[in-house]
């Protein structure tokens, strides 16, 4: 979960100022805004995340206690590609998550061959992970989705119009599994360079080589 930090802040001689920090993980932020608050100097602090919603530190707490059990500050990789000569899709997505205080990671790979185009194969590698976070219990939380279509990130941050019917239809799937799900999404749009761990694992679904898997990950800074 990210957040940012607002307080009134005052000096030893009485002068004040508003403050308002860079955005950053929620448990980070609770550790520098206690000890602001030891400082005495601290007054009316409290946070604001994502959807700007304001969370006193006793509440953001509770409800950090209350996910540490689930998976949580996840982010998603996902890449599609479609072959043209088999007119097969591979999909692929790698979902980043901590739970019970450790990281972890789980890929999955798919191949699908009622797709036609490379785009259509961005839109179901993305709906894949969805699929994917369902059975990993993830709901009611942000989650970061990251890949290297244009075409699919800029139409669901609403960038671009979606005119074509079919990745209008992708669209919409996807957005009612995120409601359904009670997920936030954001989405950020990297190079296929910075995506090679998706675009692999779309690329053995193509070569029908099935990955499922989960392992415990170093913690992300």
């Amino acid at each position: 979960m990210k957040i940012r930090i607002e307080t009134t802040y005052k000096t030893p001689k009485g002068l004040t100022t508003r403050l308002c920090s860079e955005v950053m993980d929620a448990e980070k932020g609770m550790t520098i805004a206690e000890d602001l608050e030891r400082t005495g100097r601290s007054k009316n602090l409290k946070f604001i995340d994502n959807n700007e919603n304001s969370w006193s530190l006793k509440e953001l707490k509770e409800f950090m206690k209350g996910i540490e059990t689930e998976p949580h500050n996840v982010v998603v990789y996902f890449d599609g590609g479609f072959d043209l000569e088999t007119r097969k899709s591979g999909l692929g997505c790698a979902v980043y998550y901590d739970q019970n205080g450790k990281s972890f990671r789980f890929r999955k790979n798919a191949v699908v061959g009622e797709l036609n185009t490379n785009n259509e194969a961005e839109y179901a590698a993305l709906h894949l992970s969805l699929m994917e976070l369902e059975q990993l219990e993830v709901h009611h939380l942000p989650v970061t989705f990251i890949g290297d279509s244009q075409v699919v990130i800029n139409q669901l941050n609403g960038e671009w119009s979606c005119t074509e019917e079919e990745l209008s239809k992708w669209a919409d799937r996807i957005e009612h599994k995120l409601k359904q799900l009670g997920i936030q999404p954001e989405y950020e749009l990297i190079s296929r360079k910075k995506n090679k761990e998706a675009d692999q694992l779309a690329t053995q679904a193509l070569k029908e080589v099935e990955i499922e898997s989960t392992i415990e990950t170093k913690p992300r800074k």
